[in-house]
C-alpha cells in the first residue's frame, strides 16, 4: 500500500529566455579563426576595449575577419544607461593616460589605413574625456602616418570647450550619433538631448570645415517615416556629410523591444532618399552600424564630394 505523502512544493524553474525569431535578412557571420582570434588576443594583450564586443555588435565576425575593429577608450563602464545600449553602466574607473599609446600601437600592429575610436559617456569627468580623445588622435598620427582617424564622440553635455579640444586635434571624421527621432529621446536615451546633438554636429563642421561630420540612427524603435525624414532634413541643414541607418536589435530582455523590423528594400529606399536630400553618403541596411565599413564610407563620401 502506497503511503499518503504531502504534495511537493511548486518550485519555479529558470526564467524563460527571450526567444525572438529574427527575419532571414538579419543572419550574421559567426566569428571564426584567422584575424578574429589574432585581434582578440591583441586587445587582451594591450588591455583595450572595443565597441564590437562591449556593444554586442552583430558585425564583429565580418569586421574582425577583415582585420578591423572600433576601439572604445575611457573604459567599458558608461555613466548613462540608454535603454537600447548593451554597454554596462555604473561608476567608471579613472582615465588611463597610457591608453592612447596602446591604441596607436594596436593600429600600427593591425596595419590600419582608417581607424575608428569611440568611448563610453564620461559625465563624471569635467572635460567629458575630450583630452583623451585628442591624445589618441595625436598618438595614432605620430605612430601611423597616413592612417585616417575617425572619432565617434559623446555629446560632452553640450560643453563647447570639450568639443573644441577634440576638433583642435583635427580628426578626419567627427561622428556623433543622434540615434533616433526627437520624440523617442525620453524613451530611449533620457540622458541625451536631440537639439544638443544636432548643434554639436553643426558646430563641429563650422569649427573645421574640411573635416567630415557623420551621424547614425537606429530604425525599429517605433519611429514614423515622416519623423525619420524630418530628422534627416535637420541633419543635412546642420551640414552632416555621412549618415548611417541600421536596424535596432534588442540586446537583452531589460532593453527596449523591437517595434518593427525594416526589410532591406526599405533601407535601400532610405539611402536614396537621404542622398537626394543632400548627404554626401548614406550607408543603410539592417546590419549597418556607425562604424561598419567606416573606411569605405569615408572614401565614398569623398568621391561624391570631388
Amino acid at each position: 500500500m502506497q503511503e499518503d505523502r504531502p504534495p511537493l512544493p511548486h518550485l519555479p524553474g529558470p526564467p524563460e529566455p527571450v526567444r525572438r525569431r529574427h527575419p532571414d535578412w538579419l543572419k550574421v557571420r559567426i566569428p571564426g579563426a584567422g584575424h578574429y582570434g589574432r585581434l582578440k588576443s591583441l586587445m587582451r594583450e594591450l588591455n583595450l576595449h572595443t565597441v564590437c564586443e562591449d556593444a554586442l555588435c552583430p558585425n564583429v565576425g565580418e569586421c574582425w575577419g577583415r582585420g578591423v575593429a572600433t576601439f572604445m577608450i575611457l573604459g567599458d563602464v558608461c555613466t548613462r544607461a540608454c535603454r537600447y545600449c548593451a554597454v554596462r553602466s555604473g561608476k567608471p574607473a579613472k582615465p588611463d593616460w597610457q591608453e592612447p599609446l596602446r591604441v596607436a600601437q594596436a593600429v600600427k600592429t593591425m596595419g590600419l589605413r582608417h581607424v575608428v575610436v569611440t568611448s563610453v559617456d564620461r559625465d563624471d569627468l569635467k572635460d567629458g574625456g575630450s583630452e583623451i580623445f585628442a591624445s589618441t588622435i595625436a598618438a595614432v598620427r605620430e605612430q601611423c602616418p597616413g592612417c585616417t582617424v575617425e572619432v565617434l564622440i559623446p555629446d560632452f553635455r553640450g560643453s563647447q570647450s570639450a568639443l573644441q579640444t577634440v576638433v583642435a586635434a583635427a580628426p578626419d571624421v567627427l561622428s556623433h550619433n543622434v540615434e533616433t527621432v526627437p520624440r523617442l529621446y525620453r524613451l530611449a536615451r533620457s540622458g541625451g538631448n536631440y537639439l544638443r546633438s544636432v548643434d554639436l554636429l553643426r558646430t563641429a563642421g563650422r569649427l573645421l570645415p574640411e573635416m567630415t561630420t557623420k551621424t547614425g540612427m537606429m530604425l525599429g524603435l517605433g519611429e514614423a517615416r515622416e519623423e525619420v525624414i524630418a530628422t534627416m532634413k535637420d541633419l543635412v541643414a546642420a551640414g552632416v556629410g555621412i549618415l548611417t541607418l541600421g536596424q535596432y536589435l534588442q540586446p537583452t530582455r531589460e532593453h527596449l523591444p523591437v517595434a518593427r523590423y525594416y526589410p532591406p528594400d526599405e533601407f535601400r529606399e532610405m539611402k536614396q532618399l537621404g542622398e537626394s536630400l543632400g548627404f554626401r553618403h548614406v550607408e543603410a541596411g539592417p546590419l549597418v552600424r556607425s562604424s561598419y565599413q567606416a573606411d569605405r564610407q569615408f572614401e565614398r563620401s569623398h568621391r561624391h564630394q570631388s
